[in-house]
């Protein structure tokens, strides 16, 4: 008899459950793309490549992203596998459910959870500094004690633009996933012109004096660098949590995860090799390096662009990491292993309301007290989990003899997948002692979970 641990959900049972969904079927391939580019493109533009360059890489910023990109496309190409021939809701989560049992299967959700909420929370406190820093320039002022986080020595106390800016959009999100994806698009647009004005501008102010030297903390700060923006890369994977909602999926998962992928290392990759070449990178420590960098060449009009981009851009990756926890706790819920309430869908807008409204409330209270810039490695440490366990998890998909035969598969197998298993492996192993200290103690905190809840209410267990 199977252990009740790595008791496995049949491909077929995914499928009857897909065919009985209420979760409607309303996006192709240009919806995923952007929707992709939404997640993606934000934080780690306008805000990581001036710290990482200032203490880790250098103008060498640009192969920590090339080698970052590299892993993340082999995951992508993983993934990609995994939902065409899957195209159930619930990412990683789903795809660790056919191939390595509950228990596992559980362990790498809860770590997609810790990514998605904390990603939320705090891009939420970036989009709140930046959304601040725009109406000073029309004269407009928060009050100091409602504009940051829980600091009582600098004054504040609550950081209410963060928190309505959850609420907003998690509203918006529960009008249902296409009219939430419509907004995506129009602001996708937007920032990426932005991001080109950036480009195009900044190119005439360059000074190759300052790319030398390129590697001024050699390789090692390049691989640490790679760990680091490894958080810019995050969002291609919630593209994969709407496989439930695409019309035809195996065609379409493929390139709504690979797509964006591509768009967002140019655009990431031509942004760093600018932005160390107008500015040295030993002044790039700041919060908002993109706009500080027009305003040292006294472009003060286009820095006030790139500041509304920053605005609009992290709006994107709110809504779309918002999205991809909401959808990843309906998975959760709709097998048992949380309270049926989290997969209840409203009938008008087919989308599951309160799930969203709870998934607000607890990552907006997170937004408004709780500083989380240090906790952006605890992200990337959620997110290299599950990139390494879908990456193997492959291996095990190609032995199961009832996987559809149609839809997408990761070529050069099984040296890609190996490949994207030990690359995702050795960036955690660039990652602090106490982002490891800190994720081990969350998952000592879901198997808690689990063994008091999800292994007694588990549909397999009925």
């Amino acid at each position: 008899m199977t252990n009740p641990l790595f008791r496995k959900k049949s491909i077929d049972a995914f499928a009857n459950e897909n065919k009985n969904g209420h979760l409607a079927k309303t996006l192709g391939p240009f919806d995923l793309m952007l929707l992709g580019v939404g997640a993606i493109v934000g934080t780690g533009i306008f805000i990581l490549p001036g710290t990482v360059a200032a203490e880790h890489a250098g103008p060498g910023i640009v192969f920590s992203f090339i080698i970052a990109a590299i892993v993340c496309a082999f995951a992508a190409l993983c993934y990609s596998e995994f939902a065409s021939k899957i195209p159930v809701t619930g990412s990683a989560y789903t795809y660790a459910y056919v191939v390595y049992g509950e228990w596992i299967a559980w362990l790498i959700g809860w770590a997609l959870i810790l990514e998605y909420g904390l990603a939320v929370a705090a891009v939420s406190t970036g989009w709140s500094a930046y959304l601040n820093s725009l109406l000073v320039g029309f004269n407009i002022h928060i009050p100091q004690a409602l504009s940051a986080s829980y600091n009582a020595d600098a004054g504040t106390y609550i950081n209410l633009p963060a928190m309505l800016i959850i609420f907003l959009l998690s509203f918006l999100l529960t009008k249902g996933v296409k009219e939430s994806t419509r907004l995506n698009t129009i602001m996708v647009f937007i920032k990426v012109g932005i991001i080109l004005l950036f480009i195009i501008v900044g190119i005439f102010y360059v000074k190759p004096e300052n790319w030398t030297p390129f590697l001024p903390f050699g390789t090692s700060g390049v691989l640490t660098g790679a760990a680091l923006v490894f958080f810019a890369f995050l969002g291609f994977d919630a593209v994969s949590s709407a496989a439930e909602e695409v019309k035809i999926p195996q065609r379409n998962m493929p390139i709504g995860i690979i797509g964006s992928l591509v768009v967002c290392t140019i655009l990431y990759v031509c942004v760093s090799l600018v932005l160390t070449g107008m500015v040295p990178f030993t002044q790039l420590n700041v919060d908002n390096p993109v706009s500080f960098a027009m305003q040292m060449v006294h472009l003060n009009w286009v820095s006030g662009f790139i500041s509304l981009g920053a605005v609009v851009g992290m709006t994107t990756v709110i809504l779309v990491m918002l999205y991809g926890c909401t959808r990843l706790l309906y998975a959760f819920s709709r097998d048992g292993l949380l309270p049926n309430v989290l997969s209840e869908v409203n009938e008008e807008h087919h989308t599951p309301i309160k799930n969203t409204w709870i998934t607000a409330t607890i990552t907006a209270i997170c937004a408004g007290v709780i500083p989380l810039y240090q906790l952006a490695s605890l992200v990337n440490m959620g997110t290299l989990l599950a990139f390494a366990a879908v990456s193997l998890g492959i291996l095990f998909l190609r032995k199961q003899k009832n996987i559809p035969k149609e839809g997408f598969n990761v070529p050069f197998f099984p040296i890609v997948p190996i490949l994207s298993f030990i690359l995702c492996v050795f960036l955690m192993t660039q990652l602090t002692r106490f982002t490891w200290i800190t994720a081990i103690i969350w998952l000592v905190i879901g198997c808690i979970i689990y063994f008091i809840y999800g292994k007694k209410h588990s549909k397999l267990q009925q």
